[in-house]
């Protein structure tokens, strides 16, 4: 399905919403992604300065999905194939992920994440977390019980 097909239609309201939402989750996005982290003297940064964003996104979805094909994944990513066995290449070298071979075709490899990152996942999404958790103390009640309510439709868009 292509948003092409359908913001012609949109139109005053709609298209304002729609325009806010681009503009909010994007820079929400990017502040979470550089926003300071206590361990590193509010610098800021990631937790781990040698992943990628892309890296780190892999690494979320095989902790939500479980193991997956190179070919599953650059599925679930939205990327080509032969980017994701780069990807997968890198991870490996660093040893967050390890091939496994498929347990039904021997022509393909299961990717599955390591302990190694499973923890630098965890120690990411809690200073994420928290980061974020101080932003939201600064909302209202209403505005609080607003962005509850959201939550649920903007998690099932991130995965559409």
């Amino acid at each position: 399905m292509s948003y092409a097909k359908y913001m012609p239609d949109l139109t005053g309201d709609d298209a304002a919403a729609v325009n806010s939402l681009r503009s909010a989750v994007m820079r929400l996005s990017r502040r979470l992604k550089h926003q300071p982290l206590v361990s590193d003297g509010g610098r800021g940064g990631r937790v781990d300065e040698s992943l990628s964003p892309t890296e780190m996104s892999v690494l979320g979805t095989l902790a939500r999905c479980g193991s997956a094909t190179p070919g599953e994944l650059a599925r679930k990513e939205h990327v080509q194939p032969p980017s994701m066995t780069r990807i997968v290449a890198l991870l490996e070298a660093k040893s967050l992920v390890r091939l496994e071979p498929h347990p039904e075709d021997r022509r393909q490899k299961v990717v599955t994440q390591t302990e190694r990152a499973e923890a630098m996942l965890e120690e990411s999404r809690r200073k994420r977390n928290a980061w974020l958790a101080d932003l939201a103390g600064q909302l209202d009640d209403d505005e609080w019980a607003t962005l509850r309510a959201a939550a649920p439709v903007l998690e099932k868009l991130a995965h559409l």
